[in-house]
């Protein structure tokens, strides 16, 4: 399953991502992930959370996150939820660039029953069919 935080900058997407992994650790069998764009908030997540900057490599568009996601979940097959913050910036691209990320997402997700929470900043009116389906 995927989904989306969404809201213009400033609307709390990040407070409400990082309140949603600290409070999955209560429920989650397996293990979780916060993927981020720098270390910002990595002291306001639980211990047991995984985080990882994935700002550090460079993310050249969705197609290079989608691959950084799937050699992650390949070095660990505990992963049963994943949240990513910042997407858009993390990735540099427009919501319209990524309609592959959110299929193949999709399908990875279905494969490996593993859950994505993403915050994306934009403005609602704006988004995507293929994104605004994700929205919560």
């Amino acid at each position: 399953m995927i989904q989306v935080i969404h809201g213009l900058k400033g609307s709390g997407k990040t407070k409400r991502i990082i309140d949603m992994a600290n409070e999955s650790i209560k429920q989650q069998k397996g293990d979780v992930v916060f993927v981020d764009d720098d270390n910002r908030y990595m002291f306001d997540l639980r211990h047991e959370i995984r985080f990882v900057n994935a700002g550090e490599y460079n993310m050249a568009g969705p197609e290079m996150l989608y691959g950084f996601l799937c050699g992650m979940l390949a070095q660990n097959f505990d992963v049963t939820l994943v949240f990513i913050d910042a997407f858009l910036k993390l990735v540099h691209a427009k919501p319209e660039d990524t309609e592959w990320f959110f299929k193949s997402l999709e399908s990875l997700s279905a494969k490996r029953n593993i859950n994505f929470v993403l915050s994306v900043s934009m403005d609602d009116a704006d988004a995507p069919d293929f994104i605004r389906k994700y929205f919560i």
